[in-house]
C-alpha cells in the first residue's frame, strides 16, 4: 500500500513537470542586417524534404519532431518565431543562444541551414 501511494505522488508531480515546455528567450532577436538576408532556397520546396531529415537529427531532441517544444526547448510552431524574417531564424540556428543552451550549428554548411529554415516554415503549416 505504501509503495501505491508513493508510486501515485511521484506520478503526480511528474507528469505536470513532463509536460512543462521551456520558454522562449524574449531577449533573443536576431540583428537588423541579418533580419534582411533572404533564403537563397525559398522557391526550391524541393530541398524542404533535407531540412525535415536535418530537422530531425539536429534540432527534434530539444523541439519536438513537430516543433511543439519539450523542457530543453521552445515551441518553434508559435506565431512569434513563425513571424521572424527567414533570415533571423537562419542566424538563430547559425549563431545559437548558449545563454539558453541553443548550440550553434554553424558548423553545417550554410545551404544545409537555409534548409532548416525551410523546414521551420512547413512546421506551422502541420500544426
Amino acid at each position: 500500500m505504501k509503495a501505491w501511494l508513493l508510486l501515485s505522488a511521484i506520478t503526480a508531480f511528474a507528469i505536470p513537470v513532463l509536460a512543462q515546455v521551456k520558454g522562449r528567450d524574449s531577449s533573443w532577436v536576431a540583428p537588423a542586417s541579418e533580419s534582411e538576408r533572404v533564403n537563397p532556397l525559398a522557391t526550391r520546396i524541393d530541398l524542404k524534404t533535407g531540412g525535415e531529415k536535418l530537422y530531425r537529427k539536429r534540432c527534434a531532441t530539444c523541439h519536438a519532431q513537430d516543433g511543439s517544444g519539450t523542457t530543453r526547448g521552445p515551441r518553434l510552431v508559435d506565431p512569434d518565431v513563425q513571424a521572424q524574417n527567414d533570415g533571423a531564424l537562419f542566424w538563430k540556428v547559425s549563431s545559437g543562444n548558449s545563454h539558453e543552451g541553443m548550440p550553434a550549428f554553424s558548423f553545417l554548411p550554410e545551404l544545409q541551414r537555409w534548409q532548416i529554415v525551410l523546414h521551420l516554415r512547413a512546421l506551422k503549416t502541420s500544426e
